[in-house]
């Protein structure tokens, strides 16, 4: 590629500077809106395919209705389930490190406790600790071709019920506020959704991994078998080599595609404060190698 070629006509290669071989870019020289010329955005979601997440620094003009209306332009915008939206928006939700539920240590793609779950996510910097507080992605297109063909296999036969119900004390630094949230706020509606685990991603192709903190257990495998076949898939998942790691400054925006992608907020800044808002676009049910979808099995009050 030469150096002065754009991609999708409209973003210059040279503004488009890799993070990690596997997943992540950073995208310069360019200020997000809602009022981009539609062959900038195509180029965007075709980074964003590329490379699974990509960030954006400088981008402190963007107010919420801005963030939002830039969000909206890569799909439908649609609230959390559970959690809402921040008043008079369509999907913004703010997470708020001193309350409840505004830290997500754990490994996880959001929201895969219900089938259609969210495709991008967009998340803006707002307040930032002076230390710690960076957010981890991993790529599972790449930890699925990483897997020995016997496991890809396997994996592509197994099938996991994800709850939004989950071990998260078990798996979490929690604080009491948080486990209130959870018991309240988060787990108010049960939800338990069979995914199968390799999906058929729908733009690219490829083939990811659909593990995480939310999976409760494999359909027809015991339980001590179960652990130790997803410690071992999602090990690889979260291997570094596939892995990128984003130190937050105010004003930068990250997006990822939550269809090949886990992630993991570092819970290391202690008591300091952090701000992140995050708008969220309407995903699809996810497709297995054999072409059956998921389903939700339970969702109660």
């Amino acid at each position: 590629m030469s150096t002065n070629a754009l991609i999708g006509g409209a973003i210059p290669s040279t503004d488009v500077a890799k993070r990690a071989a596997r997943i992540g870019a950073e995208v310069k020289n360019i200020k997000l809106s809602g009022d981009l010329p539609d062959h900038t955005i195509a180029a965007i979601n075709s980074l964003l395919l590329e490379h699974k997440v990509i960030f954006f620094r400088n981008q402190g003009h963007l107010n919420d209705a801005e963030h939002e209306r830039f969000a909206a332009r890569l799909g439908k915008l649609v609230p959390h389930p559970m959690l809402g939206a921040t008043k008079g928006m369509a999907s913004l939700l703010e997470l708020d490190s001193t309350r409840g539920g505004g830290r997500a240590d754990v490994w996880h793609a959001d929201g895969t406790f219900a089938d259609a779950y969210p495709k991008i996510l967009v998340l803006r910097a707002v307040v930032m600790p002076m230390f710690g507080g960076d957010t981890v992605w991993s790529n599972t297109a790449a930890a699925y071709l990483g897997l020995p063909p016997p496991l890809q296999r396997l994996a592509e036969a197994l099938w996991a019920v994800h709850s939004n119900v989950f071990d998260y004390a078990g798996i979490a630094r929690v604080r009491e506020v948080d486990k209130k949230h959870f018991d309240e706020v988060f787990t108010r509606t049960v939800f338990e959704t069979e995914h199968p685990v390799v999906r058929v991603h729908p733009e690219t192709g490829e083939r990811t991994l659909v593990l995480g903190a939310l999976v409760k257990h494999f359909i027809g495998i015991r339980k001590y078998d179960g652990q130790k076949l997803f410690d071992l898939l999602q090990s690889h998942i979260t291997a570094p080599e596939n892995t990128v790691r984003w130190n937050w400054l105010e004003g930068d925006i990250a997006l990822w595609d939550n269809r090949a992608t886990q992630h993991y907020a570092v819970n290391d800044y202690g008591d300091q404060h952090r701000v992140v808002r995050r708008a969220t676009i309407e995903g699809d049910v996810p497709v297995s190698v054999d072409g059956r979808s998921s389903v939700t099995r339970k969702m109660t009050e």
